[in-house]
């Protein structure tokens, strides 16, 4: 059955993830006595945040043909009512052969909209917004899940393997991720139109679920990001060779969802901002994303997703607590110059309240979005509350539990 409230909410109460009020605030943490910007609200188009705290994309690997199941609704779920306030839906495939396994979410077919529209509504009884992430995983697709054996050797699965779980795989040149992945075919013209289309579809299929934002995923060396990329696009036709050849793909799938998915509701472009490959590997750097970043804006982008990595087997990654957080900050401030309005966010191994203030009071970034931090903790802005000493609504059944603080 169905869950919604059946009754008025007492009348001092938000929703879970909102702040009670300023008593309870830390002085250490106190700015111009304000509320930390973690728990501060903020607004993109119709969508309306209680706070900062975003859970980040993850791939769950556990879906079959593509659809929604219990595992997805308990997953997501815990998230509306832990409080964040806005919940990203993994990558989810535009096509079947776009998929990284053949565990991946999808959003191909209309009959797969139901089980993402329970997730949505059950969410929204609590105040959190649900963005999904569409996307294509060309030459890293027919891929094994992440968590079985295997898969940590980037092997692919052959498109004739007698499990029936691997398919040929679609990529902007024939170039190999790694000895072990697939060679890709090239994709021809009318294969990049059917893939611009497909990113339609799946965004028509989106507004039927009440999703609240799309985010396209342009990182982490799957398709668009392919295309984005010299070490991957060696095409001689428009969408290859020059910086604006390599964008054309993503540029059409933004302009093809925006066709149907209405300004008012936000759009994200998540991007890889830097290769971490050396500068004689010519790969995608912090300086292209950054005039990325002015046209995503001119095309009625209204948030820049900053991540890094995964186009390149040769990457050298420097992996630390908040190693991406200097490009989110570089873009943010370029974005700031040209007083641009795009919004930023940042992700990467931020696991602590005071870091994630850290960021948004230096103007490195307007959103935090966090991964493993909700895996191990689905009620992460309770934790990030009782650690800044702040005052928050849990969910309704669960406000007995709340820390009380001493008057």
């Amino acid at each position: 059955m169905e869950f919604k409230y059946r009754f008025n909410k007492p009348d001092n109460y938000t929703s879970a993830g909102s702040i009670v009020n300023q008593e309870h605030v830390d002085e250490a943490n106190r700015n111009n006595d304000s509320n930390p910007k973690l728990f501060s609200k903020l607004k993109i188009k119709n969508m309306k945040l209680k706070n900062r705290i975003v859970v980040s994309p993850m791939c769950q690997y556990s879906s079959l043909d593509g659809y929604f199941n219990d595992w997805h609704f308990s997953h997501y779920s815990n998230f509306a009512k832990g409080g964040a306030s806005l919940v990203i839906i993994e990558a989810t495939s535009v096509v079947p052969e776009g998929r990284i396994t053949y565990g991946d979410a999808g959003i191909w077919n209309d009959s797969q909209i139901d089980g993402l529209k329970r997730i949505v509504d059950f969410s929204h009884e609590f105040d959190t917004k649900v963005g999904i992430q569409l996307g294509h995983a060309g030459r890293k697709g027919s891929s094994i899940p992440l968590f079985l054996e295997g898969a940590r050797n980037s092997n692919s699965i052959p498109s004739n393997d007698p499990s029936g779980n691997g398919w040929n795989v679609y990529a902007p040149s024939s170039i190999q991720w790694s000895d072990n992945m697939s060679i890709p075919i090239e994709m021809s013209a009318k294969d990049i139109e059917n893939v611009v289309e497909s990113f339609k579809d799946a965004a028509i299929r989106c507004i039927k679920a009440g999703i609240d934002l799309i985010e396209i995923h342009g990182a982490h060396g799957y398709l668009i990001n392919q295309f984005l990329s010299s070490t991957s696009n060696k095409r001689t036709d428009s969408y290859g060779g020059s910086f604006q050849g390599r964008i054309k793909l993503l540029l059409e799938i933004i302009k093809s969802v925006r066709s149907v998915w209405s300004t008012e509701k936000p759009l994200a472009v998540r991007i890889s901002a830097d290769e971490w490959v050396t500068e004689n590997e010519n790969g995608w750097n912090l300086n292209d994303s950054i005039k990325l970043s002015e046209i995503l804006e001119s095309l009625d982008v209204d948030l820049i997703d900053v991540s890094t990595g995964g186009n390149n087997s040769k990457q050298k990654i420097t992996s630390k607590p908040l190693y991406q957080v200097p490009f989110s900050h570089e873009i943010k401030q370029s974005i700031v110059k040209r007083s641009g309005k795009l919004l930023v966010s940042s992700v990467g191994l931020i696991t602590t309240a005071n870091e994630a203030e850290s960021i948004l009071q230096s103007n490195s970034s307007d959103l935090i979005m966090f991964g493993r931090a909700f895996l191990r903790n689905p009620f992460l802005p309770i934790e990030f509350a009782n650690q800044l000493k702040l005052r928050i609504d849990y969910t309704l059944q669960y406000q007995p539990s709340r820390i009380r603080y001493a008057n």
